[in-house]
């Protein structure tokens, strides 16, 4: 048996269509494995850069994508807790190791032979996807809604808990593409007063549509200072401005898998207690987390649908800014 697959073989400019529709064998599903039917894959930055060459692949072929919701078709023989026809979730986490210092304090996101999907294992642009079930995560509701706050969403959970975020801080926002618009509604639950940073006109009155406090250029700095403050773009100058509009004893917490660099910059903005904060994939325990907080608040994404067939131009329009939206791939 065979499915179709967005392949990625050899990285290249998203201009030029890394990525190739083929059919692919049938993997056997392991002891501990669950395949499931991919109904929605989100598309996310990290799948960009691993397609263009700035993430470096660990694994080619490879098939991309780790915001995935299918329906569970077949189990493997010790697989407890998901049954077939159930609606299930992958993330970006695909395995650790489970007993180093990291998995055994509750830090798995560290682990050092952890392997991800969509980097070290096969991943949801495809009809079909394979992933082990202790790191597949039952789901309700309406896979493409619910396959964008499987990467961006738990991401940005945690950057909040990295941030130590609660009612009556100020949190700045720098960069308002689909991660931070999840954000700023956890944020806002929280009861957060939220200040975005954004060069794009149209993502300020997003923003202010979310409840942003208020919302700026990056050349524009908040009016009071912040608690702290997250960015999502992969560029340093970025963190340098969020770490001078922090307060004393301030955290900006960097969202970004790759970083293009840091800047040179002027000790006194460290000074004061401020920290830089890495945030390093996720853990179980921040999916699941999600998950119930999306149900909860309820988290909402803006969406633009694509079919798997045209998961490179899905790539081109996240390059290029014209998707408003988030783009989700359904097979």
């Amino acid at each position: 048996m065979t499915h179709r697959a967005a392949l990625l073989c050899a990285p290249r400019p998203v201009g030029r269509s890394p990525l190739d529709l083929v059919e692919v064998a049938d993997h056997d599903v392991g002891a501990t494995d669950v395949r499931l039917r991919v109904h929605a894959c989100a598309v996310c930055r990290t799948d960009l850069q691993l397609c263009e060459g700035d993430l470096a692949a660990r694994h080619l072929p490879i098939v991309p994508g780790h915001q995935v919701v299918g329906t569970v078709v077949e189990t493997g023989a010790d697989v407890v807790g998901l049954e077939i026809g159930s609606l299930a979730g992958v993330a970006w986490i695909a395995s650790s190791c489970g007993a180093c210092r990291f998995c055994t304090s509750g830090r798995e996101n560290l682990c050092e032979v952890a392997r991800f999907t969509g980097w070290d294992r096969d991943g949801g642009y495809a009809e079909t996807v394979i992933a082990d079930h202790r790191y597949v995560y039952p789901v309700v509701g309406d896979p493409t809604e619910i396959a964008p706050l499987l990467c961006g969403g738990a991401i940005g959970y945690r950057c909040l808990q990295v941030a130590k975020a609660e009612a009556g801080q100020r949190i700045g926002l720098y960069g308002f593409g689909a991660s931070a618009s999840i954000v700023i509604q956890m944020a806002r639950h929280l009861g957060c007063e939220v200040f975005v940073v954004t060069r794009s006109a149209e993502e300020q009155r997003r923003a202010e549509r979310l409840g942003a406090a208020w919302t700026g250029g990056y050349d524009d700095t908040p009016p009071v200072p912040l608690d702290s403050a997250i960015t999502f773009a992969p560029v340093g100058d970025v963190v340098v401005a969020a770490l001078g509009a922090v307060d004393r004893g301030g955290t900006v917490v960097v969202n970004a898998i790759h970083l293009d660099r840091i800047p040179q910059f002027d000790y006194q903005l460290l000074w004061w207690e401020r920290s830089i904060r890495s945030v390093a994939n996720v853990t179980r325990s921040d999916v699941r987390g999600l998950l119930d907080l999306a149900a909860l608040v309820p988290l909402r994404t803006e969406i633009v649908e694509y079919p798997l067939l045209d998961a490179n131009r899905a790539l081109l329009d996240l390059s290029e800014g014209t998707c408003r939206g988030t783009a989700v791939l359904t097979a």
